[in-house]
């Protein structure tokens, strides 16, 4: 059996890898005629080497072969940034829970078991690629509009991609390498176990790096959003958006903050008693009457901004 000319335009590319040579031979045909072109690897080393060849769109994978098996290379291939967003469908005959559970931690989508069913086989990846198309739209959108967002994968917090501004944010805050490989920070990880209900805020000196997860519903990947916020960017919000003087937004940015008006001089290095000037100056051009009030009304106009 031997590949076609390899034409990276021409079809969606899978990769199949099993170390049975019938089995290669089975799915190959099968997913010839239905318009993909294929790729075949028989264990583990000969998988990683094709895939540094030609990223596939999606990749069937053998879970137990000689050498290798399929847990390590799913491991290998989520490690590296060029790769790790590749769908893994396992192909196993372990159907044991422990089997299923080390098929995902190893990082895989989905798992299909042997003797495997052509037509379960061609459905799958069809699903699996229709979403992966619809996940890199969106990515290209986001990068092009310049926004700061991140997919993880729900079941073990890994990052799978994230925008330019979202790395550097990652780096900044948390240390990352260039390509975020160095693993989910431990924060974000226990935030995402929660399933990530509410935000999540990172300080780091006056600056703080906001996580909203927008998108929570998919079991492959949820979507985060990130913004940050400073002290002197949310002054000149306020400033902006209610015509307020520098020193008023200052007052109440730490109101927002929950401050007490002797916290507040003791900040700005006032007294509490031209704190509350600055306060009731605030509450007119406001239109509201308290604290509670005005630190509410401020913060849904930023957040709306």
């Amino acid at each position: 059996m031997n590949d076609k000319p390899f034409d990276r335009h021409a079809a969606q590319v899978v990769l199949i890898v099993d170390d049975v040579p019938e089995n290669l031979a089975v799915l190959h045909d099968a997913l010839d005629e239905s318009g993909y072109t294929v790729l075949v690897a028989n264990n583990g080393a000969a998988a990683l080497e094709r895939v540094r060849q030609v990223v596939p769109d999606v990749i069937l994978l053998d879970a137990v072969m000689p050498g290798m098996d399929g847990f390590e290379v799913c491991r290998r291939l989520r490690a590296d940034i060029a790769t790790r967003a590749i769908p893994v469908v396992f192909m196993t005959g372990l159907t044991e829970t422990e089997h299923v559970v080390a098929a995902f931690d190893a990082g895989g989508t989905d798992y299909v078991t042997k003797p495997v069913r052509q037509s379960e086989v061609l459905a799958r990846i069809a699903s699996h690629l229709q979403t992966a198309r619809l996940m890199n739209q969106a990515r290209s959108a986001l990068d092009a509009f310049g926004n700061a967002v991140l997919a993880v994968t729900p079941h073990d917090g890994r990052i799978v991609w994230q925008t330019p501004l979202a790395r550097q944010w990652m780096q900044r805050y948390f240390g990352a390498d260039d390509d975020g490989i160095k693993g989910t920070p431990p924060q974000l990880a226990a935030w995402l176990a929660t399933a990530a209900a509410q935000p999540l805020a990172v300080i780091r000196g006056a600056a703080r790096l906001i996580f909203t997860a927008t998108d929570v519903r998919s079991p492959e990947q949820w979507m985060i959003a990130l913004r940050e916020e400073s002290d002197t960017a949310r002054v000149q919000a306020l400033m902006a958006l209610f015509r307020l003087t520098q020193r008023e937004s200052e007052v109440l940015h730490w109101v927002i903050q929950g401050k007490t008006n002797r916290d507040i001089g003791d900040i700005l290095g006032m007294s509490p008693r031209t704190v509350n000037k600055h306060l009731e100056h605030v509450f007119e051009k406001l239109g509201v009457e308290t604290r509670t009030a005005a630190a509410t009304l401020a913060t849904n106009r930023i957040r709306a901004a």
